[in-house]
């Protein structure tokens, strides 16, 4: 029971992380004049910054610094740092290329990837009803898949890459805090956003302070946006069992579904309505699952 702050504490930063990945969409929608190596590239760069300030304001800077001497622990951040650029980087192209929702396919595929994750690799046990929730998130997203028409591998990329990176934080969280862990993980990153910057401004396509201050000051901005939900999860990762992430990840993708289609006006035929219905009562599964659990440790609490 002496973990049961954490655990809430940790479903609490969960859900935040979701609920503003779900509207990110809009964010780089309103960047759409500049292009995706370039918003990629921000994105890195500003988020070192806005962590760097979070450490130094909160007097954590020295003690991350020599966080560096451990080897597992740089090995582990060049991992993670690695699948969090493949991931920005996609998912910024899905957004500006009009394929929102294939990119919320990726994320409701992702659930699957996480929760078989934390199955396979870290043992993590399943109840009958979350096996129930599971199978029918599968039935789901084969349905969405078929209804997408083609192979979507943009969203399986997503899902993947961001399944693994839930794996790694997930190992990383009991080593550093999750500021410190994305410090580190775009430090690495620093070099390959100088190289497409750089690249940009040589083609004479860099957005950055060459119109007007709105676009510079929403790609400043691109620093707290990015790392805020990414310190929320990093911080739930290390509080909760990774299959617990998986199911509350389903939050992100409807909300970024609702915005391709009734913001973007992305096709939204019949047999995705039906994939996502598939997906809800999963959900509703899971919650009377949660339920259940919850009522019974309550009775054996007060017992």
């Amino acid at each position: 029971m002496s973990n049961t702050p954490n655990r809430t504490s940790g479903v609490v930063a969960g859900l935040g992380s979701y609920f503003l990945w779900g509207f990110l969409p809009l964010y780089f929608v309103i960047l759409g004049n500049t292009g995706p190596w370039e918003i990629v590239s921000w994105r890195i760069l500003w988020s070192l910054v806005f962590c760097i300030g979070i450490l130094a304001i909160t007097k954590q800077l020295r003690a991350t610094l020599l966080l560096l001497r451990d080897r597992k622990i740089v090995l582990y951040t060049i991992a993670a740092g690695i699948l969090i650029y493949f991931n920005w980087q996609f998912y910024i192209i899905a957004n500006l290329t009009g394929r929102i929702v294939e990119g919320s396919l990726g994320y409701f595929i992702n659930p699957l990837v996480t929760i078989l994750l934390g199955v396979l690799v870290l043992g993590e046990k399943l109840r009958p009803l979350q096996w129930v929730s599971m199978i029918l998130a599968a039935i789901a997203v084969t349905i969405l898949i078929i209804g997408y028409g083609q192979v979507p591998w943009l969203a399986f990329i997503l899902a993947g890459s961001f399944g693994i990176y839930g794996l790694v934080k997930n190992r990383i969280g009991g080593m550093l805090n999750a500021t410190q862990s994305l410090t580190f993980e775009t430090v690495w990153l620093v070099p390959v956003a100088v190289v497409l910057v750089s690249m940009e401004g040589a083609a004479g396509t860099l957005n950055f302070g060459a119109h007007d201050i709105l676009s510079t000051v929403l790609l400043i901005g691109l620093g707290p946006v990015t790392a805020i939900p990414l310190l929320l999860f990093g911080f739930a990762s290390s509080k909760v069992p990774l299959s617990w992430m998986g199911f509350m990840q389903y939050v992100a993708p409807t909300l970024q579904f609702i915005m391709g289609v009734f913001v973007m006006h992305e096709p939204m035929p019949p047999i995705r309505l039906l994939g996502f219905a598939i997906v809800w009562v999963g959900l509703a599964v899971l919650m009377v699952d949660v339920a259940r659990r919850n009522a019974r440790r309550s009775t054996i609490s007060t017992a």
